[in-house]
């Protein structure tokens, strides 16, 4: 028996059947067969359960109906009824495949490995037995395996374009890209319409940055699959990351339009509502993802939420959000920065320079942390150590104008005059139009007479 080719009927293996249950269990099969030939799939298991009722211990219906419930997604059912079909018939090879194959997409790795394993010592010329382990061995990061059972695979058939999706996976993981997409052009060779393996192709030229291949195949896989929202997202995804911040936005809401609770697409419009400097129509969006879901597993979220509350003035609502997040994932540098700022902006300095202290402490140079910290100082009154840590910022980032403006603040508070000149010139190299730097410049005589002034009015002025 071949899963998934037709409906073969056996006899009912010893049960006790009346004639007319039998004749209504073949007829509940024969129906079956023409609804899974119009890929009616519900109404088709339907029949077939109905004639286990009257046979539960059929193995090819049990294994029609594992097949039936795979093209529902339903693969836990469809694991079950492959292992009811084995139980009642031990010898089907194609069951086990289709058993082990479940397994495999269920994540049972080391089961559906034996069961590959066992039909190949039972039937050595087996190549499916050896096609599923290369996926299972790139899965699990068993890469020489996989190659192993790849050119095992290919002593029987070097034609078969499954064993050269599953080695181009492997491949991919190690960043093995040009080899990938050489297997994956075969693969289009041998069967042109092979599920997913444009989408595959597109990921291996976005790995290499090679955008304008990638969507190109990304295209490929949406004529030929115009709603599936993954491969609609990761081509918005990669329009993004190439500053078309427009034309992304157009696909995520397009996206919507096909699927209203498409989160990732919500929580992408919500990025971009910030990067357009349009908070309140990003918390929209956020507000979106958590109405679809209490605990939206999306990187950095609640960073976003919090920094999108922190620019609308919403402090105290951002503060609860960026500690919850600080203490989810204590590593997470950005909320630890926001949560600084928004400590900052309530006027809880000493907090605020704890928190940027703690991402030093993870990274020693992080341009922003010293910068923030640096205004800490400053507004403590603690002007040296502000002016080191605003000068370890631009150690860091050179062209940090933030640390910039409060290096030269730090230097004129001291009365390093040359110092605060040097750094005045810099800056205005950098951004010619300022008009702080060019109104500071203007004004920095007054400063020197003003210093000048306030020095010989104090405790030496006797001497002169």
């Amino acid at each position: 028996m071949i899963v998934g080719s037709g409906f073969i009927f056996t006899p009912t293996n010893g049960v006790e059947l009346t004639m007319s249950d039998w004749l209504e269990a073949e007829r509940r099969v024969e129906k079956a067969q023409l609804l899974f030939e119009s890929r009616l799939w519900a109404e088709a298991l339907e029949e077939i359960d109905a004639a286990l009722t009257i046979n539960p211990h059929n193995p090819s219906w049990h294994a029609h109906r594992g097949c039936l419930l795979e093209e529902l997604d339903r693969w836990e059912e469809a694991a079950e009824a492959y292992q009811m079909a084995l139980e009642l018939d031990s010898t089907d090879a194609d069951v086990a495949l289709a058993f082990g194959a479940v397994l495999a997409r269920l994540g049972r790795f080391s089961r559906a490995l034996t069961i590959f394993e066992d039909l190949a010592k039972q039937y050595p010329g087996l190549e499916p037995a050896y096609c599923h382990r290369i996926g299972i061995y790139g899965e699990i990061g068993r890469h020489d395996q996989a190659e192993e059972m790849f050119y095992l695979a290919q002593d029987i058939d070097d034609e078969c374009p499954q064993c050269f999706f599953h080695m181009a996976g492997s491949l991919i993981t190690r960043g093995r890209f040009d080899r990938a997409i050489y297997c994956l052009r075969r693969v289009l060779e041998l069967e042109p319409e092979y599920p997913g393996v444009n989408r595959r192709i597109a990921r291996a030229h976005r790995a290499q940055g090679n955008r304008d291949l990638a969507k190109e195949y990304y295209l490929r896989e949406v004529r030929e699959d115009p709603g599936n929202t993954d491969v609609l997202y990761e081509l918005a995804e990669m329009t993004l990351e190439s500053g078309k911040v427009a034309r992304a936005a157009a696909r995520f809401a397009q996206i919507l339009e096909l699927d209203p609770d498409h989160i990732e697409s919500h929580y992408a419009l919500g990025r971009i509502w910030l990067l357009r400097d349009q908070p309140e129509a990003a918390i929209r969006c956020f507000e979106n993802v958590r109405s679809i879901t209490d605990d939206p597993d999306l990187p950095g979220f609640e960073s976003k939420v919090g920094e999108a509350l922190l620019r609308v003035g919403r402090y105290k609502e951002a503060l609860e959000i960026l500690e919850e997040s600080v203490e989810r994932y204590p590593d997470d540098l950005n909320s630890l920065i926001l949560l600084g700022n928004g400590l900052a902006l309530l006027d809880k300095s000493d907090r605020a320079a704890d928190t940027f202290r703690r991402v030093l402490a993870i990274d020693a140079d992080h341009a922003i942390a010293h910068e923030c910290l640096a205004v800490c100082m400053l507004r403590e009154g603690r002007i040296e150590s502000g002016l080191n840590h605003s000068l370890l910022a631009l150690r860091s980032k050179p062209d940090f104008a933030a640390a910039m403006h409060t290096a030269i603040r730090g230097h004129l508070e001291l009365g390093h005059w040359r110092d605060a000149r040097s750094m005045i010139g810099r800056a205005l190299r950098l951004d010619p139009e300022n008009a702080d730097l060019k109104r500071l410049r203007r004004r920095f005589p007054y400063y020197l007479f003003r210093h000048a002034i306030g020095w010989l009015s104090g405790p030496f002025r006797r001497h002169f």
